[in-house]
C-alpha cells in the first residue's frame, strides 16, 4: 500500500504545439520546464503567462492523481470533494475547454 500522505504527485502539461512543456507538483510548483526557443519571440510576459497556465493544468492533473489514489484507499468522495481534489473527468473537460485558448502552431513542420 502506498502512503498517499507523503507521496509527491506531479504531472506534465504542454501547449498544443509542444513548444512549452511544464512538469509541476500538485501544489503548482514547477519542477521541470522545456521551452522551445521560438517561444521567445512572443516576449517575456507572454511566455510567463504560458508557463503559469501550464503549471496550473499540470497541478490539476497531479491533484486528480492524488484523488484517484485516495479513492482507491477508501476515502469517501464527499471528503475528496471537500479537499478540492478534481476528478480525472473534470481535468479532461477543463483541458478540452482550454484547448481553444492555446495558440495554434505556426507550422506543423518539425525540424528533423
Amino acid at each position: 500500500m502506498t502512503d498517499s500522505t507523503t507521496t509527491v504527485f506531479s504531472a506534465v502539461s504542454g501547449t498544443r504545439s509542444g513548444s512549452v512543456t511544464v512538469s509541476a507538483t500538485e501544489h503548482g510548483l514547477p519542477i521541470a520546464l522545456d521551452i522551445d526557443e521560438r517561444e521567445l519571440r512572443y516576449g517575456g510576459g507572454a511566455l510567463a503567462a504560458t508557463i503559469l497556465q501550464q503549471c496550473a493544468r499540470a497541478s490539476a492533473a497531479a491533484r486528480a492523481k492524488r484523488r484517484t489514489l485516495l479513492a482507491e484507499e477508501g476515502v469517501p468522495a464527499e471528503v475528496l470533494d471537500r479537499l478540492g481534489l478534481p476528478t480525472n473527468a473534470r481535468v479532461a473537460t477543463a483541458a478540452n475547454e482550454n484547448l481553444a485558448e492555446d495558440f495554434a502552431p505556426a507550422s506543423w513542420l518539425r525540424q528533423v
